[in-house]
């Protein structure tokens, strides 16, 4: 195993590059797909019944069509026909439109709303009607009983689905590499390209990724047992010593 490129100042930069793009990526794509979710989870259920049917017909589109190929629809389809609408390139959000992260938070984005959003609706159907009646008998408005008691409640139900999709979102990054975004496996790509090391920096990578999922699934395990309402853990049993 020859890892010496690893000192070379300008791969040590192209994956450090990688890494923070990574990390920025599932971190964009969990908080603002998360949020989407629960938008798309309460539209199904108690929004407008057209509007219901709209989000219905974009979740199956989003989980029927490899996440790939939305991938290059939003970049290469989206992305060429905004510069041809007047007016674009002089607006404020230009710089953001050409933005190739742009394009990859907005594709995992859908996804993790799309997916998370029909967990949260299970979640939240199987919330027994009678909490929620109690709520409403301690006089809370319907807001309150939501974001206090109705989606807590929920979320503690599916925390290990949650964690996840969060694993399968970080897994998922690595598409960006067949776009003009540079992430772990562009980096990769390119020290294979360089050096012709094939083994080396998919090892490295693998490694990186690894480590980043053991870590999430810890995060994700600290919060479910912290999670208000979670159930304690169950005490150990002393091993009584005879006579």
């Amino acid at each position: 195993m020859d890892f010496s490129w690893l000192s070379d100042p300008f791969y040590q930069k192209a994956l450090w590059t990688g890494f923070v793009n990574t990390l920025w990526l599932v971190a964009v794509s969990a908080v603002c797909g998360f949020a989407l979710a629960v938008t798309f989870a309460m539209i199904r259920l108690r929004g407008p019944r057209p509007l219901a049917m709209l989000v219905t017909g974009l979740t199956t589109v989003v989980r029927g069509t490899p996440l790939l190929v939305q991938l290059f629809f939003f970049y290469d389809g989206v992305g060429r026909l905004l510069p041809e609408i007047p007016g674009v390139q002089e607006s404020l959000i230009w710089p953001l439109l050409r933005d190739p992260f742009f394009y990859g938070a907005l594709t995992f984005t859908l996804s993790v709303g799309a997916y998370t959003g029909e967990v949260l609706r299970g979640a939240l159907l199987s919330v027994p009607e009678g909490e929620l009646a109690a709520g409403r008998a301690f006089g809370l408005s319907r807001w309150q009983i939501l974001y206090r008691l109705w989606l807590p409640r929920a979320i503690q139900m599916c925390l290990p689905t949650l964690t996840g999709e969060l694993i399968l979102l970080l897994k998922s990054v690595p598409l960006v590499s067949t776009i003009a975004l540079m992430d772990l496996l562009k980096a990769a790509n390119m020290v294979r390209d360089e050096t012709f090391l094939v083994y080396e920096p998919l090892l490295l990578i693998a490694g990186i990724y690894l480590a980043l999922t053991l870590v999430l699934t810890s995060v994700m395990r600290l919060i479910e047992h912290r999670f208000p309402g979670a159930r304690p853990a169950a005490p150990k049993r002393r091993r009584l010593l005879p006579g």
